[in-house]
């Protein structure tokens, strides 16, 4: 039984389509990159895992009783709010604690060791507003670790990071997806093919699945991002665009 599973899932918001028929599956062990351009209905799809958005049609299934964690984009969380390291990350057990009640010996060993985990253990006491853009990156995904989910939800956790900050990242994913369920929505194709077990390419509905070096086709990618053959995209990923024809402009940008 999958850890995530997603079948005919329609989403209208404001009365647009923005989900049809998406289907998808995210195993205990694997790191599944979601893909695709802005306004592909990647956010719309975790929001949905989550509950936060209704859907029209289809089904979300989350294993057993499994916890969902979920990571947001950095700029969702008010950073120049007064509280620590360890207190923003402590924030993530509160539907577990409740409003009014203190945290307890459990809480915060759980908050020791998601900071241990992101290496960041050392700032605890720190500021959250003290902190480098790689750092606050780190303390979301402590937040949303404290919680011990099996399910763990990134949404474009490498925005704004410079290439040493996104290697350090990538690798911790890679590493926490052996213990759980990863499904991360990003637009860093090139990171997304280095660390992640499978892909899923987005636009509105699911235009191709597969792992990595299964999705060869400069077509899904091309439906996927409604790129043409010649588009920077294919550099990324590792593949070489289509060559010009005679007289023919190369294209420059995605």
């Amino acid at each position: 039984m999958s850890a995530l599973a997603v079948e005919g899932l329609d989403v209208d918001l404001g009365g647009r389509p923005v989900l049809r028929g998406v289907r998808l599956s995210v195993d205990a062990g694997e790191l599944v990159g979601l893909l695709g351009p802005n306004g592909a209905g990647k956010t719309t799809l975790l929001r949905c895992v989550l509950g936060l958005l209704r859907a029209k049609a289809g089904t979300i299934a989350v294993g057993g009783t499994a916890r969902v964690g979920y990571v947001p984009q950095r700029h969702e969380f008010t950073w120049d709010f007064p509280i620590s390291v360890e207190q923003a990350v402590l924030s993530g057990r509160t539907g577990r604690i409740g409003l009014l009640r203190r945290p307890g010996v459990a809480d915060w060993r759980a908050v020791g060791e998601a900071l241990e985990r992101v290496r960041l253990a050392d700032l605890g006491r720190r500021p959250v507003g003290e902190l480098s853009g790689g750092q606050r990156q780190r303390v979301l995904v402590a937040r949303a670790l404290a919680l011990r989910p099996e399910v763990l939800l990134l949404d474009e956790p490498y925005a704004g990071l410079d290439m040493p900050t996104q290697e350090l990242l990538g690798d911790l994913f890679a590493t926490l997806a052996r213990e759980r369920a990863v499904l991360m929505a990003t637009h860093d194709l090139a990171a997304a093919v280095h660390h992640c077990d499978r892909l899923v390419l987005l636009n509105r509905t699911v235009i191709a699945a597969g792992a990595p070096d299964q999705l060869r086709d400069r077509r899904v990618w091309m439906d996927t991002f409604e790129v043409g053959g010649r588009s920077h995209l294919f550099t990324a990923l590792g593949l070489h665009p289509e060559p010009a024809s005679a007289g023919e402009p190369e294209t420059v940008g995605a």
